[in-house]
C-alpha cells in the first residue's frame, strides 16, 4: 500500500462543486493498476490510485496549468464526442475523460486516440500521476530507507529536467526535511538542498 504525504492531505479543503475535469485509467497488471485525478479551474486537485477512493492525495497546480488543461477540454467539446480512434492497437488501459460543470456532465472513454488535443490532455494527467508516484517514493525513502533517499531525489531531478513534473513545489517539505537532518547522507542532503533551491527559483 502506498504511503500518504500527510502535509498534502491536509493542505487544501475539499474540492469545490466545479467545474472540474476528472481522469480515470484502469489497466490491470500495470503499476498502479488504477488512477483517478481531478482538477478544478483554481488548480486544486486530487490524486487517487485506490479504486475505492478512500485516501485521495490533494495537490495544487498553477492556475495557468489548470487553464491549459481546461482549454484542451474545451477544444474537445468537453468530451461530448467520441475520442477512440477505432484502430486495432494493443490495449493500453481503459481511459476516461469526464467533465463536471455547466452543461455537463460529459465523458468519453478510449483505449487509444489520434486526436492531438486528447493526446495533449492525456499527457497532462500522466505527468500528474508520475509526479505523485515520485512523491510517494521519496516519502517512503525518507521514512524507511535513508540510503535510498539520494537515488529517489536523483530520479526526481531527471524527471524534472525532462519536464515530466507538475506542481514541483509539492516536493519542498520533504526536500527541506532531508537537507536539515544530519542522519541522511551528505550527498543526499546536498542534492536535496540544490533541488529545493532550483524549485523555489523556478528554474
Amino acid at each position: 500500500m502506498r504511503l500518504l504525504p500527510l502535509l498534502l492531505l491536509t493542505a487544501f479543503p475539499l474540492l469545490a462543486d466545479g467545474p472540474r475535469l476528472v481522469f480515470t485509467k484502469s489497466f490491470p497488471g500495470s503499476v498502479p493498476a488504477y488512477i483517478e485525478i481531478a482538477i478544478e479551474k483554481s488548480g486544486e486537485g486530487y490524486y487517487n490510485d485506490e479504486p475505492k477512493g478512500e485516501n485521495p492525495v490533494r495537490f495544487q497546480v498553477h492556475e495557468a496549468e489548470a487553464s491549459a488543461m481546461f482549454e484542451l477540454a474545451d477544444k474537445l467539446g468537453y468530451f461530448a464526442r467520441t475520442l477512440e480512434s477505432g484502430l486495432k492497437v494493443a490495449f493500453m488501459g481503459k481511459k476516461t475523460f469526464r467533465y463536471e460543470g455547466p452543461g455537463g456532465p460529459h465523458e468519453a472513454t478510449f483505449n487509444y486516440s489520434e486526436d492531438l488535443e486528447a493526446k495533449a490532455l492525456l499527457d497532462w494527467f500522466e505527468r500528474i500521476s508520475e509526479t505523485e508516484r515520485y512523491l510517494f517514493d521519496l516519502e517512503r525513502a525518507v521514512r524507511f530507507d535513508k540510503l535510498g533517499v539520494n537515488d529517489a531525489i536523483l530520479r526526481i531531478e531527471v524527471a524534472r529536467d525532462q519536464k515530466r513534473l507538475v506542481a514541483d513545489t509539492q516536493f519542498l517539505p520533504l526536500l527541506d526535511r532531508v537537507f536539515k537532518n544530519e542522519n541522511y547522507m551528505h550527498m543526499a542532503r546536498t542534492r536535496a538542498a540544490a533541488l529545493a533551491e532550483s524549485i523555489r527559483a523556478g528554474k
